[in-house]
């Protein structure tokens, strides 16, 4: 695998960086530690134009190329943030907060984007800009919609923007992408239903809530099923339910939570309008209430084609062309990268972890083998991209 050799030469540098945020996690924007642990990095890099705080805890630093002939500013993302997992995985670097970990390898995407910053402002062999965009709050807080917010692509000029994630179960250092839809929106869903309370032995007496919950967790089904197209994806997945609170009476109101996934706006639509009406239709059936509120939250993350080519062109430079997947099957998961790829051509890939546990499992671990790899995809992007 033709990684770039300087990179492999300060990997073993990286690499504690990496397992030292990864002792070190904290959750959604609420990174003040690692955003300063990267401005520190950017700095000791001799890198001077950083800007913090940006989207609350972001950090965007630039680079300026041998020549700014072109004018343009390529962005390339990394996200910071951890999850409220307790982690399982016994390695001497495992998380020191109990209750947090990086069960999907932040760490390590910030560590492939320092990696390719050291080399990047070592050499500077490119024309134009690099925009190094470290992000807070993917998981959940919507940390890429605050950063854009607060200007990232029109403060900094930024034309284009890449992003990159960890793969598990994928040959290590392999890629995958495609065009169009690559993840699905994710849009959180609440449901709450009120019947009439009564004692157990009475339920003629009242409305019963917890009936009226299980028709509704069935009745929503029929969106995938009867009322999408099978040839789109829906996924409407409920998974927290709660009511009542003692064996001898039918509670009076029930509380349900879930999310619903999409890879095209006329089926989000569609889940949105459908789910409304099949859950207040079928609490009027029982005599119930009830209320959906439908949070339109990450959008579809979509992929432009031209960028997508140019991505896969540069994935093959570093794996060979049979390690490059151009046609993978989109990932009902959620990004925010794709609040920035609202705003600006560019491209999300793929970076296969290899044989680990799952995303999101208390015993993930980031390969530590992937920073160059990542890192010399970043560095060929940019120089190619901004070829001198």
């Amino acid at each position: 695998m033709p990684i770039i050799n300087r990179i492999a030469d300060f990997h073993d540098a990286i690499k504690k960086v990496r397992q030292d945020l990864h002792q070190n996690p904290e959750l959604q924007f609420d990174v003040q530690q690692t955003a300063g642990r990267v401005v520190a990095e950017l700095q000791s890099y001799g890198i001077s134009d950083i800007t913090s705080g940006v989207g609350q805890t972001g950090v965007v630093a630039v680079i300026e190329g041998k020549s700014n002939k072109s004018g343009r500013t390529i962005g390339l993302r990394a996200d910071m943030d951890a999850l409220p997992l307790h982690e399982a995985t016994d390695k001497p670097y495992a998380s020191k907060v109990p209750g947090k970990m990086h069960a999907c390898g932040h760490d390590g995407h910030t560590a492939m984007l320092l990696a390719a910053a050291k080399y990047l402002q070592e050499t500077r062999n490119f024309d134009g800009r690099v925009a190094l965009i470290f992000q807070p709050a993917e998981e959940g807080g919507g940390g890429a919609r605050a950063m854009v917010q607060d200007g990232l692509m029109t403060r900094w000029e930024i034309d284009q923007v890449y992003g990159m994630h960890n793969w598990p179960g994928h040959q290590l250092g392999s890629f995958s992408l495609c065009s169009g839809p690559i993840m699905a929106s994710a849009d959180p869903i609440t449901i709450e239903i009120e019947g009439k309370g009564c004692h157990a032995a009475k339920p003629h007496e009242g409305v019963d809530t917890i009936v009226v919950m299980a028709a509704i967790i069935q009745a929503v089904q029929t969106l995938v099923s009867r009322n999408t197209d099978p040839q789109k994806s829906l996924v409407v997945s409920l998974c927290h339910i709660k009511a009542g609170f003692t064996d001898n009476v039918i509670p009076q109101t029930g509380f349900i939570e879930g999310t619903v996934r999409t890879l095209a706006p006329d089926v989000r639509d569609m889940a949105e309008k459908r789910l409304r009406e099949v859950v207040e239709g079928t609490a009027a059936v029982y005599g119930a209430t009830a209320k959906l509120t439908y949070t339109r939250d990450y959008p579809v993350t979509v992929n432009h084609e031209a960028e997508t080519q140019k991505a896969a062109k540069v994935a093959r430079t570093i794996a060979g062309e049979s390690n490059v997947t151009t046609d993978m099957v989109p990932s009902m998961g959620s990004e925010d990268f794709s609040f920035m790829l609202q705003e600006r051509p560019g491209a999300f890939i793929f970076i296969g972890n290899g044989d680990s546990a799952s995303l999101h499992h208390p015993e993930y671990d980031f390969n530590d083998e992937l920073i160059p790899v990542g890192a010399s995809y970043w560095v060929k992007l940019i120089e190619s991209s901004l070829a001198v």
